[in-house]
């Protein structure tokens, strides 16, 4: 469908300690609302934004190959409790400030870092499930730390 042309209205936006010209062009429809109101509303939007690239890019949100129409619609949802539930795992069992250290460690040139980033916090996630899927006691397997002293004195006899 052709649309007729419409007006649009470009913002500039320039950091204070900047040299260039503009650091971002905003471009809008809106003609009326003042052009600090919609830097905010974009700098709002913005992290909304980031979580859709970031469940796209590392997670695959957004690519599965399924045809039923329940499959489809379950999907995208599934995906984005995923992204949710990792960072809620991240945040409750996870967070330290060793995180970004080691982040910086292996990558000595991004000095600017702050914060994890959800690529941080997924990584640590699959190391955590990786390490708990092979140091993990079989059922049948007694617990070392739960084993009396005198069940390992017994077992040093035995054996």
């Amino acid at each position: 469908m052709v649309r007729p042309p419409r007006t649009v209205r470009v913002i500039w936006v320039r950091h204070l300690d900047s040299t260039k010209t503009f650091d971002l062009a905003l471009v809008t429809t809106d003609l009326d609302t003042p052009a600090e109101q919609l830097v905010i509303r974009y700098s709002w939007r913005w992290s909304i934004e980031q979580a859709f690239l970031e469940s796209r890019h590392l997670l695959g949100v957004g690519q599965a190959r399924n045809r039923t129409p329940a499959a489809v619609t379950r999907t995208l949802p599934l995906g984005l409790i995923a992204y949710s539930l990792a960072i809620v795992w991240y945040a409750r069992h996870a967070h330290s400030p060793a995180v970004v250290a080691e982040h910086r460690r292996r990558a000595p040139w991004y000095r600017t870092k702050t914060q994890p980033s959800f690529d941080d916090m997924l990584a640590l996630l699959r190391r955590t499930i990786i390490a708990a899927r092979f140091s993990a006691t079989r059922p049948d397997q007694s617990d070392p730390a739960k084993i009396s002293y005198d069940e390992l004195t017994w077992a040093y006899a035995i054996g």
